[in-house]
């Protein structure tokens, strides 16, 4: 059963869609890294801060946690997970779906998640530039650190929108 799952991968991949269905169907507490390294108007929270509230989020007995954060605060939220959900699609579907929330975005569609009170219009060129630095300097490090982890953990690899949707699926129903 899950109770400390790390949930990561690279932006529009419909990693916080997944957490809110985890979330839900195992009843943990949801935890989304950019709600908590953004405040209004995407101020960033002070480095400090961020990592005190990880930190003690990681020594709480369940919780679902989306995103990234500081790379030392995920190799230890690796080390305390019991599931590591890693969405990795080719970096193609991460620059087509982040395009689609921008356009739902600028259509006045409200998104799932994120920070509270932060618009994404305002973040367009930063959002698809950090899509491309994760892709080429952090998607390897992610990519072994999950390697590591694959035979004492329970570890899932989403490779593709089809696996997503698979994995989607097979999860069991509300309770």
């Amino acid at each position: 059963m899950m109770q400390k799952v790390m949930l990561i991968g690279n932006g529009g991949g419909g990693k916080t869609t997944l957490a809110y269905q985890l979330a839900a169907r195992y009843d943990l507490p949801l935890h989304e890294i950019d709600a908590l390294q953004f405040q209004p108007g995407w101020v960033a929270t002070p480095a400090t801060e961020l990592r005190q509230t990880l930190e003690h989020i990681h020594q709480t007995e369940r919780w679902l946690i989306d995103g990234f954060g500081p790379w030392d605060q995920i190799e230890a939220r690796a080390q305390l997970a019991d599931t590591i959900i890693f969405v990795d699609h080719p970096i193609w579907v991460h620059f087509w779906w982040a395009c689609e929330r921008q356009i739902a975005a600028a259509q006045g569609n409200p998104r799932l998640g994120g920070p509270p009170d932060c618009d994404l219009r305002d973040v367009t060129k930063r959002m698809f530039e950090t899509i491309w630095w994760v892709h080429e300097n952090l998607r390897p490090k992610l990519a072994s650190l999950v390697e590591h982890y694959q035979t004492s953990k329970s570890v899932v690899w989403i490779r593709s929108p089809e696996a997503l949707a698979d994995y989607m699926a097979q999860l069991p129903a509300n309770e």
